[in-house]
């Protein structure tokens, strides 16, 4: 792929240099540069009726669940405690159908559907530099050392962004699989929140009504921790009143309702893909549902 884009700006540069005389007249140069990078992923679906009977609650449910933290790891990194750029999600009606679109500064995620056929997710760049990755960095005295930096605006960035720009669209199709079926999660909800023995103890299940089990969902759920997982050590700064020791029976409660994942010979853990549906339904069915309804309640006097 690499090549056949270099072959591709060679024959621009031909043709410029053919239908431009003026560059080679007056002696002026050029420059190829990135103004705006987009990448699409699409998935084509077999009849309308499929595509519609999806998207509709997909689109409106992902407008409540998706959170800054969730934007910031679409785009592969964390979102920072002094972040002052400008973020959110907004939806829009369109003549062509409807539209969600997250943005985190210079960049944004937006899915949408085309022809009543095709579900697109496209992520959209307008300043390459808000990106970083590992490449070779010429310092002022000459020497060049490989580090991760900031990536340059020239068309060389474009094969590294392509990558970073895919990988954003995988994690958004991931994040969003965990919305799409509703009554599964219904019922893997219901077998989460069953008491259930483990090695000769038991092990309480969850309650979405209790105010520590909605705290450790919405930390569970935070964007850095689906990418690098957690240990008891990262827990620890969002429980700063609970001892270690137990921050681990928490951890052994999620793994025994095979919520969370250990990975082997080493002391981190990764939610399930059982967990990321829990805790996404679990967290949707609070805020769109349980909240409103009890703030629509009048106060009994």
């Amino acid at each position: 792929i690499e090549s056949e884009w270099k072959t591709c700006i060679r024959c621009w540069t031909s043709l410029l240099k053919r239908y431009c005389p003026f560059i080679k007249r007056y002696g002026f140069s050029y420059r190829w540069s990135i103004m705006q990078a987009e990448y699409a992923t699409d998935i084509i679906f077999k009849k309308q009726s499929d595509l519609k009977l999806l998207y509709e609650p997909l689109i409106r449910c992902a407008i409540h669940s998706v959170k800054p933290d969730n934007i910031a790891s679409f785009l592969g990194g964390k979102l920072h405690w002094n972040y002052q750029g400008e973020m959110g999600n907004n939806f829009n009606t369109r003549i062509l159908g409807t539209r969600i679109k997250h943005h985190m500064g210079a960049v944004s995620i937006k899915m949408y559907d085309k022809f009543g056929l095709l579900l697109r997710i496209e992520t959209t760049v307008n300043n390459v530099s808000q990106f970083k990755h590992y490449r070779e960095v010429n310092h002022r005295d000459g020497t060049k050392t490989p580090k991760i930096a900031q990536m340059k605006k020239n068309i060389y960035s474009l094969f590294p962004l392509a990558g970073l720009l895919k990988a954003s669209n995988h994690r958004y199709l991931e994040f969003i699989s965990t919305l799409s079926d509703p009554t599964q999660g219904i019922k893997k909800l219901n077998l989460v929140s069953q008491t259930i023995a483990s090695e000769d103890r038991t092990y309480k299940g969850f309650n979405f009504f209790d105010e520590d089990d909605q705290k450790l969902f919405t930390v569970m759920a935070r964007g850095e921790f689906n990418i690098t997982g957690f240990r008891n050590r990262s827990l620890q700064q969002f429980f700063p009143d609970k001892s270690p020791s137990t921050i681990s029976r928490i951890l052994k409660r999620l793994r025994a309702h095979g919520l969370i994942k250990k990975v082997a010979h080493t002391y981190k853990y990764y939610l399930t893909t059982l967990g990321k549906a829990v805790i996404a339904l679990g967290l949707r069915l609070k805020e769109l549902f349980i909240i409103p309804t009890l703030a629509g309640l009048k106060t009994m006097t």
